[in-house]
């Protein structure tokens, strides 16, 4: 017997899979839905969605533009990690869902709802962060998962039951989509059905927002970002919003064939996936802020960051963003930024950003200590006591393996 749902929140996009969901909830449960569809810069109309959640009798609907706040509070967060999951991916989906599961919980309780619901699959990362991030900030709140709930587990069935219930669907989401798409203002993510098999190259018709490096202007492209406290704030010397920086960043990389990424990545789940990401903007910034840290960080500082940044990006990348060891971390980090200030100046160039500058009022680089020239600061004989002290264990140890063995201990 199904649980009893008064109202439930529903993340909802307005296309075909979560309008069926939507359809579903109703039928299924009986209960009131309210939709909630976020604008995180993934670059589609949103209003069409209302006009559906209406059409289903929906009476409360939400439709929020979360771009600055996105940026602001979870895409610089993690950036000022330099955060990287399994090396090279920027995390561009992961951190996108703390943010909407949060609102989620926020209507919930501002529309007196019990329950929320996810269009995420039973096999993926994403029905994951979703519901962590539902409990962290809930702990009694119901979840709903259609995907692990209903027997719609084909495209067929999901056409039929669309057509039953007189939903519309577009001509051309008819037929079997060649892969998914998730996309928000940090990057998009393309994966499964034609990009499954990890041997075969992706085609070009795959990546919608970088430009082929073969295809990029043979002439490079130079910009100057500024940063205070390790968030960028200016673009050759323009002052921007976070989303302002990000989107310009995203037309400057994407230009520049700057940010394309083909990933076999380990899932939370337990199994390995294959996506194809551009992030064009952030793959730019994470060369700048660590350009910027390179000149303002003690070597102390940026050893331990590194240390600590793979926990970090994988309790992202897990959906542990609302964890207490994630916060942890982040003060950690926070607290490396208070001098991460200055100038990078970066060349952009087909496929590649390359730092060739950087400045800073906060610099620990001094030219008088690395001369090769003659200096007054630095005496070069302190060397050889350091060194001497450094060596001594490794002495001592092969002083050891030389000597001859005791005849007791033989």
């Amino acid at each position: 017997m199904t649980e009893k749902i008064n109202k439930v929140v529903l993340a909802y996009s307005g296309g075909l899979d979560t309008s069926i969901i939507l359809k579903w909830l109703q039928e299924t449960y009986d209960c009131e839905v309210v939709t909630f569809t976020a604008d995180l810069g993934q670059g589609e109309e949103l209003e069409p969605a209302r006009k559906k959640a209406e059409m289903f009798g929906c009476k409360e609907i939400y439709i929020e533009d979360l771009r600055e706040e996105f940026v602001r509070d979870y895409v610089f967060p993690m950036f000022r990690a330099n955060a990287l999951y399994e090396g090279v991916y920027l995390l561009g989906t992961s951190i996108a869902r703390p943010l909407i599961a949060k609102r989620q919980i926020e209507i919930a309780k501002a529309t007196g709802a019990d329950a929320v619901c996810h269009g995420a699959t039973g096999k993926g990362n994403d029905q994951v962060r979703f519901e962590l991030g539902y409990y962290a900030l809930n702990p009694d709140i119901k979840v709903i998962a259609p995907w692990r709930e209903w027997d719609l587990n084909s495209r067929t069935k999901l056409i039929d039951y669309a057509e039953k219930h007189q939903i519309p669907i577009a001509k051309d989401k008819r037929g079997e989509a060649p892969f998914s798409v998730d996309a928000n203002l940090l990057h998009t993510s393309s994966e499964g059905k034609a990009l499954e098999d990890p041997w075969t190259e992706a085609p070009e018709y795959v990546y919608n927002r970088i430009v082929s490096p073969e295809e990029a202007p043979d002439t490079p492209t130079y910009i100057e970002i500024d940063f205070k406290k390790g968030d960028p704030v200016a673009i050759d010397g323009v002052k921007m919003s976070p989303a302002e920086i990000l989107t310009k960043l995203n037309e400057l990389g994407g230009a520049n064939g700057i940010g394309r990424l083909d990933l076999l990545e380990n899932r939370f789940v337990g199994m390995k996936s294959r996506g194809i990401y551009e992030t064009p903007g952030g793959t730019i910034l994470l060369t700048a802020h660590r350009g910027m840290e390179s000149i303002t960080l003690d070597r102390g500082a940026m050893h331990l960051k590194d240390e600590l940044m793979p926990k970090y990006a994988e309790l992202i990348y897990n959906g542990f963003w609302f964890s207490p060891e994630r916060e942890m971390l982040q003060a950690l980090i926070d607290k490396s930024q208070e001098h991460v200030e200055g100038t990078v100046r970066l060349k952009l160039y087909k496929g590649s950003a390359t730092l060739v500058g950087r400045k800073s009022p906060k610099s620990l680089y001094s030219m008088e200590h690395v001369t090769f020239e003659e200096d007054q600061v630095y005496d070069q004989r302190d060397a050889e006591g350091f060194i001497k002290l450094n060596a001594l264990r490794l002495r001592l140890q092969k002083k050891r393996g030389d000597a001859d063995i005791p005849p007791a201990y033989e």
